[in-house]
């Protein structure tokens, strides 16, 4: 079986900064690997546990630094990284930025059985980009998956938790799985996984190699952008109540 993970290095830190463009700035900040992606990786091991011959291919898009969060996935137990890194990419809303991976898959990687994403980045929290993703590469997704129930060379079963419930849902590959939830144990690499990690090569890909019109990327592809950024303020208003008849206390503070 052949598993891409899409993953996303953000930023560890409430004290964000933010451009003029109204983008996040990351240059000064210490990143991880997304939380979520973080899940999807370790369901792509767990699946390659169950799999003979299953190969996971790390995919990212960022600046240079990004390499780092493909080196701590390969230092799980990953098989191979791609990251695309080009100045033009900057800006990319989750449109530009699905169109994007979904080119490098096409024109790069080209063979896959199944993609697994995290269902949010906890630097937008839009959960848009899986679904566009699996759009474009023209393939079938199930989102806010929280548990693998069974897996075979042709197919997945999974459970999707949705607000009205928990589904048991089976898809055919080629597929696209965006993860919500993990409750298994979580893989640390050790040392001697981390020299391995960086003993292997990440390929970094451009606008170029993987045939993409640079009009379609960046901001300038990106027909979304952020108007305002800001903190929000929690104004709490507590109110005693002493008296038996709290209905009329209520509305008297009021």
């Amino acid at each position: 079986m052949k598993i891409i993970v899409c993953i996303k290095q953000v930023p560890d830190t409430n004290d964000v900064k933010w451009s003029r463009d109204n983008n996040l700035i990351r240059e000064g900040l210490i990143s991880i690997i997304n939380p979520y992606d973080i899940l999807a990786i370790q369901t792509a091991l767990d699946i390659k546990e169950k799999i003979q011959n299953t190969k996971i291919t790390l995919l990212s898009m960022g600046p240079a630094c990004a390499a780092e969060a493909l080196e701590d996935g390969l230092g799980m137990g990953c098989d191979e990284a791609y990251l695309l890194s080009d100045k033009r990419f900057s800006g990319s809303d989750t449109l530009a930025t699905a169109r994007t991976l979904s080119h490098a898959i096409k024109n790069i990687i080209k063979d896959f059985d199944l993609i697994i994403t995290g269902q949010f980045a906890t630097d937008g929290d839009t959960a848009q980009t899986p679904y566009s993703l699996s759009n474009m590469l023209d393939i079938k997704n199930i989102g806010y998956v929280c548990k693998i129930d069974d897996v075979k060379e042709d197919e997945i079963t999974v459970l999707s938790a949705k607000d009205n419930g928990i589904y048991k849902i089976k898809g055919k590959f080629p597929l696209l799985i965006s993860i919500s939830k993990y409750d298994g144990k979580i893989y640390k690499p050790k040392i001697q996984d981390y020299i391995k990690a960086q003993n292997t090569e990440i390929k970094i890909l451009n606008s170029d190699d993987i045939k993409i019109d640079t009009e379609l990327t960046g901001i300038k592809g990106s027909p979304t952008y952020v108007k305002k950024a800001f903190r929000p303020q929690n104004e709490r208003k507590c109110v005693f109540i002493e008296t038996g008849d709290i209905l009329n206390e209520i509305k008297t503070n009021e």
